[in-house]
């Protein structure tokens, strides 16, 4: 509706009349009402029911093949078998409620139905049958027994050992779902074949690292071999949002492995990379390929989930989802009193909803500790002790995650409890020596402790780690702070610069450029550089700097600050 709202109404409509009517009539059911873009509709039989729903959604697949990935339709389909209330023309009651809800259940393209109806159909149709437990379902008392129908996509049987289409379980947990393909060889050497199968290994194994995302184990993914096998074939298998896959092929005496992020239920493409080696040292290479792709592939994910959070309605947004829109918030609107506040809420949001959601905690914990030491906000008491105990809370929670103890060490460390925070952010990197985050904070840290030197070799360290992260303007701004202290203005310019061409929002980051035009004796270049913050924060004080850049910078740039306005 967002791209094509008058062509999407087309389509459901000649849906509804080319695919939908007809197999209502041919499986005797009544079309009670059109629910916006559903439909609520009632059999006297659950095997005609049943029957109706997979020929429907067969007669989907088939005209979805012939439609262009982002114009395609899928529906879902949710059976139960129960008593309602006739009022008119019109029915309600449980039954009605208890269909609906297994709708929403139900991937796109497929059905789930309740336990009872799965009893009277079974060995009655031509389909199988998942369990999916008993599922605790939005307005509904008591838990519902529930089944996801295996059924063929097309109207032949496929061959022996060929992917069948299943609706994705809901029980998997809340957030998106990704399944990795193993890349393809486009070549008859086995030398290959061995890097491809340990690369995507490896990619599922970073992977499985990043918070909020459910990976498909490698077992179920690795089933789907056959390039030619549609993504949306192993999305309704395999339950999943995201595919990422590629292949690997040998360009004269170098190899070329491409990869891709798919969106599932259409085929679209979200993002695709190439990378390349010498044949001889591919293999010797994979740990550094993998973690390439890795940091290509995690910043478009994050883009793609915002992306389809936004497009729900708050009510079906879960704490996973909230999580990703506070970050999605700072990625938009840059760092600012807006912003922050805007991200504190959905995070706030997101605990209201789970409260032992330990990572949202450490987040907003540490945007908190933040906003003071940037001076966004005034410091008091009252906000350090919340944000602390947030932080030592989320600690308690989950002290095996090495992505909350980064965000609560850092959180802790910024709040003036430099040992505590040092030894939190320790653990982290010992959990998970990828963690870009938890080592640009730990080098912070360290630097703040006094250890500056090792302090900014760490803090750079991290920022290799991850050199498209979202977080970069601030981490560079804060390595060109530390480079002041160290006295070394050439490099603190060059992280300053750095860190406005990745957020030319970011008012802190011409703070250090006039700082570091100071130092080397170019005095326009300062004003222009304070100019230019004052731009970007009108209500920028001395007093401000002083808080987030320290008593010796607010003089330097007290020289020059009538002349800077």
């Amino acid at each position: 509706m967002g791209r094509d709202e008058s062509g999407t109404l087309a389509g459901l409509r000649a849906h509804r009349i080319e695919r939908l009517e007809p197999s209502l009539a041919r499986h005797g059911g009544r079309l009670v009402k059109l629910t916006g873009d559903g439909a609520l509709v009632e059999f006297a039989s659950i095997v005609d029911a049943l029957n109706a729903a997979v020929e429907f959604q067969q007669a989907m697949a088939a005209a979805n093949r012939e439609q262009p990935g982002d114009v395609r339709i899928a529906f879902r389909a949710g059976l139960h078998v129960g008593d309602v209330i006739v009022d008119g023309n019109d029915l309600y009651g449980d039954g009605v409620n208890i269909a609906a809800r297994l709708e929403a259940e139900a991937a796109p393209g497929g059905i789930v139905i309740s336990g009872n109806a799965c009893d009277a159909v079974v060995n009655r149709v031509d389909a199988e049958f998942h369990d999916l437990g008993e599922l605790s379902l939005k307005n509904i008392q008591r838990p519902v027994k529930a089944f996801q129908v295996v059924f063929n996509r097309e109207k032949d049987a496929h061959p022996a050992g060929s992917a069948r289409d299943i609706a994705v379980s809901s029980a998997a947990p809340e957030g998106p779902s990704i399944a990795v393909r193993p890349l393809a060889v486009l070549s008859e050497e086995r030398e290959l074949e061995f890097l491809a199968e340990g690369l995507a290994e490896d990619v599922i194994a970073l992977l499985a690292r990043m918070p909020g995302f459910f990976l498909i184990s490698k077992a179920s993914s690795f089933a789907y071999r056959k390039p030619d096998t549609p993504p949306s074939v192993i999305a309704q298998s395999l339950g999943v949002r995201y595919i990422v896959g590629g292949s690997v092929r040998r360009v004269g005496e170098r190899v070329r492995i491409s990869t891709d992020l798919v969106d599932a239920a259409t085929g679209r493409v979200l993002w695709s990379g190439q990378f390349e080696a010498a044949r001889t040292d591919a293999v010797n290479l994979q740990d550094d390929i993998a973690r390439g792709i890795i940091v290509e592939l995690e910043p478009a994910l994050t883009r793609a989930e915002i992306a389809v959070i936004r497009r729900r309605r708050p009510e079906n947004v879960g704490a996973w989802g909230f999580y990703h829109q506070a970050a999605g918030t700072l990625a938009a609107s840059g760092w600012n009193e807006r912003s922050v506040a805007e991200a504190q809420g959905y995070l706030r949001r997101a605990l209201d909803l789970d409260a032992d959601f330990a990572l949202a905690r450490a987040q907003l914990a540490l945007l908190s500790a933040l906003a003071q030491t940037t001076a966004l906000v005034e410091r008091s008491d009252e906000r350090q002790a919340h944000a602390l105990a947030a932080a030592e809370a989320a600690v308690e929670q989950d002290a095996g995650s090495s992505e909350t103890l980064g965000l609560a060490g850092c959180a802790i460390a910024d709040l003036g409890h430099l040992g505590r925070g040092l030894e939190i952010l320790q653990q982290a990197v010992e959990l998970d020596p990828s963690n870009a985050q938890a080592q640009v904070a730990l080098g912070a840290t360290l630097a703040l402790s006094g250890r500056l030197e090792d302090g900014i070799a760490r803090m750079r360290h991290g920022i290799r780690l991850s050199p498209r992260d979202r977080r970069l303007a601030l981490w560079r701004w804060a390595l060109g702070v530390f480079l002041m202290e160290a006295r070394r203005p050439d490099e603190a310019l060059e992280e300053a610069r750095a860190a406005g061409r990745r957020d030319p929002r970011l008012f802190l980051a011409p703070i250090v450029e006039s700082l570091a035009h100071i130092a080397l004796g170019r005095a326009d270049l300062a004003d222009a550089a304070l100019c230019n913050a004052r731009r970007l924060r009108p209500g920028l004080t001395l007093r401000e700097i002083e808080g987030s850049h320290g008593a010796r910078a607010a003089q330097a740039l007290a020289a020059i600050w009538q002349t800077a306005s």
